[in-house]
């Protein structure tokens, strides 16, 4: 069994349907997410499992806008966000029988942009058949973007337009990894494998944003990301992005991942040998799941 996403023979969008969909996510920055950030009242923002999962009328607002421009430029696509799909669960089950789906996260980090941190981003996955072939993570504050097909490296467009080429950091022993992992969101029995191991990490923690823990694993500033929390739009984007900088991507049991897989710990790292070293370290992580 592979444990990478496929490499299709032929990019899932061209370049031109490249610059569209960046087009569109940063206008829904400009006219949807921006003009709200730190200007919330307490009616904009309401809980949804609990008083950490939260969803504001930037989240509702920025995701209709850009599931229409999706719509309208990719009429044969399937298009669903996370806003629609806490809403109707069942949109789900189409992923895996698209030949073309979008999955949007209209403002990833929501905790952080609702409390006035200037810590979120928007992600869109574009799959095949549930596969990530196409991943964008744009970050609104600083107006720039990742992204990354599976046919072609991992860039980084600046705000200019100018794009250069990403890549992850090099291996290197446990006791010198830093990374992220969301311990709070298992669990509570996997909670106690997990803080019994991390002190032989030289860092963990957690941004409360997959954007951005993914943002920093691929451009080499972390070494890994792992989660037991799947929702397709936190981790179809990054882990191709990740992958396409020079990474590995796969489940901790090594089964691949794609964006239909629900259940089970996904563990992103910078290289095969961190990935290898982070998966021996957590070996009873993936027993216990």
């Amino acid at each position: 069994m592979t444990d990478q996403l496929p490499m299709p023979i032929t990019p899932p969008l061209t370049p031109a349907q490249k610059t569209q969909v960046l087009n569109l996510i940063r206008r829904a920055a400009r006219a949807e997410i921006m003009p709200r950030f730190r200007r919330l009242d307490a009616g904009d923002i309401n809980t949804k499992r609990d008083e950490t999962d939260l969803v504001t009328q930037a989240d509702t607002a920025a995701e209709a806008m850009i599931t229409r421009g999706l719509q309208m430029a990719f009429p044969h696509a399937l298009v669903i966000g996370e806003e629609a799909v806490s809403t109707n669960p069942k949109l789900l089950d189409g992923v895996g029988e698209a030949e073309l789906s979008f999955i949007i996260d209209p403002v990833d980090g929501t905790w952080n942009f609702a409390k006035g941190m200037p810590l979120f981003g928007t992600m869109v996955a574009v799959c095949r058949f549930g596969q990530p072939v196409f991943g964008l993570i744009y970050d609104p504050v600083g107006d720039d973007a990742i992204m990354a097909d599976s046919t072609s490296p991992a860039l980084w467009q600046m705000q200019s337009g100018r794009q250069r080429a990403i890549q992850t950091s090099a291996a290197k022993p446990l006791d010198q990894l830093a990374g992220y992992m969301h311990i709070r969101l298992m669990p509570p029995a996997h909670r106690a494998v997990m803080w019994s191991k991390v002190g032989d990490i030289a860092f963990v923690g957690s941004l409360r944003c997959s954007a951005h823990e993914y943002r920093l694993l691929a451009t080499g500033a972390v070494d890994f990301v792992l989660s037991g929390h799947l929702n397709s739009w936190d981790h179809a984007a990054g882990a191709l992005i990740c992958q396409q900088a020079g990474g590995k991507t796969a489940m901790l049991d090594g089964r691949a991942y794609d964006a239909t897989v629900s259940t089970g710990y996904l563990l992103t790292a910078s290289s095969p040998e961190v990935w290898d070293t982070i998966a021996t370290h957590f070996e009873g992580l993936k027993d216990s799941a």
